[in-house]
């Protein structure tokens, strides 16, 4: 059968650097560094005391506060993300079809928040069964698909897909696969993730996954620097309005980029540590060129996994060398999450987003916090150290790595009649 082209019409993103796409486009170009010391909860003790929390997020500007209150803040930004997605995309002013549009939205972790309130409330109570009614609705994974779909009425496929920090790359690809197989006309795809708590902020520095860099931690993301010690949290939430081509061109849709292509692997090697020869990364890169139909001289610049952990950035670095040769040398090639920090689930979209918009602007978004290079990284690749640079960049990759093993790719383009 022939599929159905699919491109982006819309989006939304609610990020550390901003709490709409304009303000967070200008701080990746802009080279702004989201770390900030935590006030989401009395840090004082952990061994990290900073992330990349949302800066002055209110519910309330998105939401009424009865229905505030019955939302983890996952759900409340997976809300306000899909909302600027929705009306970029022209979609309350047409006359569509709702059973067709759907809703492919993902959280690595979903309302971890909610769980530890409620725990902790019932740990210091009498032993009696207290619970909030919407303790399960507000702390299950697929929730925010259900809301979005309820707050705009989209009656297509509907649910959530988790795969740890590949999460929401495997939303987009998954949506992408619907649309271009004629499941459905529009999806929205996304994910949201917020756990800057003391049960997502404890457990992940009882892995000895986090910097702890307190007394630089505006710098402590530090992709590729041979100092790096750990990856920064962050938290937000990103939208896309995908649509079938032929469906947005009817009702005059502007288009930002289109989808190329998607892949889908994993490591089958180690909970939490990547293949150190970069295995699962090279191979999901392969398999996102091939759906795409596209060879690697065609790849302008690519989004890195890259979270500033000793172990998974050479080992990307080394898959994207095996899988491009000589042509990684052309490719400009930068972390945002050297200024976004790590927004776990919500990484993919957020970093899918960056691509569509340097396919849009032509611009490359830098790695901050280069210091001092590290002997076991390639210095002839371009990592985009220090500020955006200018050039035409026809079609960008994005790379998800997830706890698990999981690795998600997906490559946007240029879009042309």
């Amino acid at each position: 059968m022939t599929l159905k082209r699919v491109v982006v019409t819309g989006i939304g993103a609610l990020t550390p650097l901003g709490n709409n796409l304009q303000d967070f486009w200008s701080g990746l170009v802009s080279g702004v560094s989201g770390a900030n010391l935590i006030t989401l909860f009395d840090a004082s003790k952990f061994k990290t005391r900073f992330a990349c929390e949302l800066k002055n997020f209110d519910p309330l500007n998105h939401l009424d506060k009865k229905e505030a209150r019955k939302l983890d803040r996952f759900t409340q930004t997976a809300l306000a993300a899909s909302d600027e997605a929705v009306n970029d995309a022209g979609i309350p002013s047409a006359n569509l079809n709702v059973d067709r549009i759907g809703v492919v939205f993902a959280s690595g972790i979903g309302g971890l928040i909610t769980f530890q309130e409620e725990v902790t409330s019932f740990a210091k109570g009498d032993g009696t069964p207290r619970f909030n009614p919407f303790f399960i609705p507000k702390m299950i994974l697929d929730i925010a698909a259900g809301h979005i779909s309820m707050r705009h009425g989209f009656r297509g496929p509907n649910f959530s897909v988790v795969s740890a920090c590949a999460s929401s790359t495997n939303a987009v690809m998954e949506a992408f696969n619907l649309i271009r197989l004629g499941k459905a006309d529009i999806i929205l795809a996304g994910g949201s993730e917020s756990v800057i708590s003391e049960a997502g902020v404890g457990g992940f520095n009882a892995m000895k996954a986090l910097s702890e860099r307190n007394d630089d931690f505006q710098t402590a993301s530090r992709p590729y620097d041979n100092d790096r010690d750990g990856f920064v949290m962050g938290e937000g939430a990103g939208a896309l309005i995908l649509e079938e081509l032929e469906h947005a061109k009817k009702r005059g849709a502007k288009i930002y980029a289109e989808v190329a292509g998607a892949g889908a692997t994993a490591d089958a090697y180690h909970i939490t540590a990547p293949h150190p020869e970069g295995l699962g990364a090279k191979n999901v890169m392969f398999a996102a060129l091939d759906d795409a139909g596209m060879k690697a001289e065609e790849i302008d610049y690519i989004n890195t996994h890259g979270t500033s952990t000793p172990l998974g950035d050479v080992a990307e670095v080394k898959a994207i060398t095996d899988v491009f040769g000589e042509q990684a040398y052309k490719i400009n090639i930068s972390s945002t999450k050297s200024m976004t920090g790590h927004c776990l689930g919500a990484a993919g979209v957020v970093e899918a987003i960056a691509c569509i918009m340097a396919v849009r602007d032509d611009v490359v978004p830098p790695t901050i916090n280069h210091f001092t290079d590290d002997p076991n990284l390639d210095s002839r690749l371009n990592f985009t150290f220090g500020k955006a640079q200018k050039r035409t960049v026809n079609a960008a990759l994005s790379n998800t790595f997830g706890f698990g093993g999981h690795n998600a790719c997906v490559i946007v383009k240029k879009y042309n009649s």
